[in-house]
């Protein structure tokens, strides 16, 4: 079924609608830099928390489930469904801790953490790294999505495609900066959500005949074995990769952008952007809600779906003949089946929503990644006494310039959980310092230099050695049936992970330990400013206190994190509870459904109550 006319009036009235917000909120948004990156720091919390959710709620995200669920189930989830527990954490800890820094990006953090010319390298390569590399990378992989949404659902080449929607993304992410990327977020999550969901109900009500509504489905053969929300014992190999090593390890060893070990990143950013800390901090909360509890089930019901009407790739490749094989994977069963399913009318509306879920990604991305190369490059070490203007231009241009080489990257990317297992192998390991660098004061910058590095070479090792030896094995057949299960399976992967994870940990760790502290001024400084408190900083206060200088009041006196990780322990069982409840009452369960829906409720309650004796400023 193609666009009709119908179809194609809609997706054009959502580019009206969302160009136009986007020149009525830039009005202001140039006027100096601070606008342009951080909308003047008097941003209110559901609008900061609605931009979080709208970011990670990019055209590859349904993709991206649909990977999963088709591959592994819908337990498969837990890859990310454990980073909810860095989502609470930041949330009841690092969120006020950000807000109380009044730095313009994160990256400016290493310079009122850390002190010599190390933190200033430390900053400048990961504005460069973050700012340009690892940001292309990430929006390449969303316009990935976009180019298969482009070529199933409205029958247009890649390419072209690809540089319509990124004219229109860098046109009002350049205009307004931040402010305009805020109010179009709140349209297109709203938008996609809306589109998710109704997509999700035409795809259950068209099934083939003989699977009839949700019961149907779930007791279809291709679907019957991939509903439950744990993985099962008996696997123990997949039930270590998507369970116990994502809710032991993952949480807080890996770096991933979204699920940063203490908060980072766009997240960061957003904070940055709040009225106070108890803006910062309902800003998260929201965004966590939104991202873990709501979000998944129409994805997860489509994909659940795909199974049974394309049960493998090759059914998609011979159902979609003008689409080249490099983009058909699991991934692709999700545009596939809204091409499928989706009535005149309806189908240019999910397309619109699917649209606006990638640019709202793409255009957090593209401000996020200029910030730093402004901020931290540019401005720290090219051009120091540049003027609000000079800066603000560019930013516009450093925007296109992102977008320039995203869109060359995505024509060579083939499918979203590539990029996914990618990013999570070359963070992995480094966690452990963002959460610590605020509480303890014996890290310092040559611990994230060496952390870095050691993630990097030791992925990449584990990458090479893995084609070394596959390839070895393809040569000797004898051996394929000893090793080649290991090295190609899910404990190869789990392997490589807990591998990267020790090694990275390891050198970071001795590192420290080898190398000079950063200065005591540095420490006292940051200590003031920030208030982390804990006995991470007792040295550091007692020597203070030596020379007659009082780093703490008696009022800061109170350490509130064990507090915080209460409200993160509540705050983790009250989502997913919601979460699973929401799946019980979807498959039927009432009994379960009750039981997780009183679980959340209490937990809910408690969290209240709990979060009111933190401390908030």
């Amino acid at each position: 079924m193609n666009l009709n006319t119908l179809d194609w009036i809609i997706i054009l009235l959502f580019f009206i609608v969302l160009i136009s917000i986007a020149v009525f909120a830039s009005r202001s948004a140039g006027k100096s830099y601070s606008d342009f990156f951080l909308s003047g720091r008097n941003m209110p919390w559901w609008l900061l928390g609605v931009s979080m959710v709208a970011t990670t709620f990019s055209a590859d995200t349904p993709n991206l489930v649909t990977d999963i669920v088709r591959q592994n189930g819908v337990a498969g989830n837990w890859v990310w469904w454990a980073f909810l527990l860095t989502g609470m954490l930041t949330v009841f800890v690092y969120a006020k801790l950000w807000n109380r820094s009044k730095v313009l990006t994160d990256l400016e953090f290493y310079e009122i953490r850390y002190s010599g010319k190390m933190a200033a390298f430390l900053r400048g390569f990961r504005a460069i790294y973050l700012g340009f590399f690892f940001n292309v990378l990430v929006i390449a992989s969303v316009s990935l999505a976009f180019i298969k949404l482009a070529g199933v659902m409205l029958g247009i080449q890649p390419a072209p495609a690809l540089i319509i929607a990124a004219v229109v993304v860098v046109f009002y992410s350049s205009l307004g900066g931040l402010k305009s990327i805020l109010w179009t977020d709140l349209f297109q999550f709203g938008f996609a959500m809306f589109g998710a969901i109704i997509a999700a109900i035409f795809v259950i009500r068209g099934l083939p005949e003989g699977v009839e509504g949700l019961s149907g489905l779930f007791a279809h053969e291709n679907v019957s074995d991939k509903l439950s929300l744990l993985p099962k014992l008996e696997q123990t190999d997949l039930f270590l990769y998507i369970f116990i090593i994502p809710i032991a390890v993952q949480w807080w060893t890996v770096w991933y952008p979204g699920a940063e070990p203490g908060g980072g990143g766009y997240i960061a950013q957003r904070m940055l952007s709040a009225k106070n800390e108890r803006h910062a901090m309902g800003a998260t909360l929201l965004f966590n809600f939104f991202h873990y509890a709501l979000r998944p089930w129409p994805w997860i019901l489509v994909a659940l779906a795909s199974l049974v009407v394309f049960p493998d790739i090759q059914s998609m490749t011979e159902a979609f003949p003008g689409v080249a094989t490099q983009y058909i994977q699991e991934d692709f069963a999700y545009p596939a089946m809204l091409k499928t399913f989706l009535p005149p009318g309806l189908l240019g509306l999910v397309v619109a929503s699917l649209i606006a879920a990638f640019m709202s990604t793409t255009a957090s991305h593209l401000n996020w990644g200029s910030s730093y190369i402004v901020n931290d490059f540019y401005n720290r070490f090219y051009n120091p006494n540049a003027t609000e203007k000079q800066k603000v231009l560019l930013g516009r241009i450093s925007t296109v310039v992102l977008m320039v080489f995203a869109v060359l990257l995505a024509l060579v990317l083939q499918n979203a959980l590539q990029a996914f297992q990618y990013l999570l192998m070359i963070g992995a390991g480094t966690g452990l310092i963002y959460i610590l660098r605020w509480f303890w004061w014996r890290i310092n910058a040559y611990s994230e230099i060496s952390a870095m590095i050691a993630a990097t070479v030791f992925s990449l090792s584990f990458i090479i050695i893995e084609n070394f030896f596959m390839t070895s094995l393809n040569e000797q057949q004898g051996m394929v049936e000893v090793f080649g299960l290991i090295l190609s399976g899910t404990y190869w992967n789990i392997i490589k992970l807990v591998g990267v994870v020790v090694l990275t940990t390891s050198v970071w760790v001795a590192v420290t330990f080898l190398t000079k502290p950063v200065e005591e001024k540095t420490l006292r400084s940051f200590y003031s400013k920030i208030k982390p408190g804990g006995p991470g900083w007792k040295k550091i206060i007692d020597n203070a206190r030596a020379e007659g200088v009082e780093l703490q009041k008696e009022s800061d006196l109170r350490w509130d994190v064990p507090t915080g990780i209460l409200c993160m322990m509540l705050g983790a069982v009250a989502i997913y509870s919601t979460l699973f409840g929401i799946g019980e009452w979807i498959y039927g369960d009432y009994k379960a459904a009750i039981i997780f829906s009183v679980v959340a409720v209490i937990a809910t309650w408690l969290l209240s109550r709990t979060w009111r004796k933190l401390s908030i400023l």
